[in-house]
């Protein structure tokens, strides 16, 4: 007597050793490609924010924490600040340089505003360009002093 025909219903699904390795080498450029566009396409196409974001009025500290000669950045919303005491009063300028969009900082030693990544020099009084490669001078922002509290924002 014959014995009976094998009916392996797995059979059609056995891979071998190269399928294998074009299965892992196909994820493994697929995931490399989705993990180097996505930061480039949230570079690229940033999230919206809403339109009362980094606005309003915003108590920053008092001229006790800022004496005359020093300057502090400050978040005002979603937005750095730069806040000023000099002896023309307390100005504020936004602290976004208008070259490629840095964080600028105070410089105590030359009592000037400075932008750490390309080295561009604004004017402490009304935020000109001295030197350096940004474009234009940074944006003002309201700024008004109620006894010692300092506020930024309209």
């Amino acid at each position: 007597m014959k014995p009976p025909a094998r009916t392996d219903y797995l059979a059609g699904l056995a891979l071998g050793r190269r399928p294998i390795l074009k299965l892992f080498l196909g994820f493994s450029v697929v995931s490399s490609l989705v993990g180097v566009l996505i930061p480039v396409i949230g570079y690229l196409w940033p999230p919206s924010t809403g339109s009362g974001a980094g606005s309003g009025r915003v108590k920053v500290g008092n001229t006790k924490d800022i004496l005359v000669g020093q300057a502090k950045v400050v978040p005002m919303g979603n937005k750095p600040v730069i806040v000023l005491n000099t002896e023309q009063g307390v100005l504020a300028f936004s602290a976004i340089c208008t070259h490629l969009g840095c964080v600028v900082i105070w410089d105590d030693t030359r009592k000037i505003i400075v932008c750490p990544c390309h080295d561009g020099q604004f004017n402490p009084v009304s935020g000109a360009v001295i030197a350096g490669p940004p474009p234009s001078p940074l944006p003002v922002v309201p700024v008004s002093v109620e006894g010692e509290d300092i506020y930024v924002g309209a």
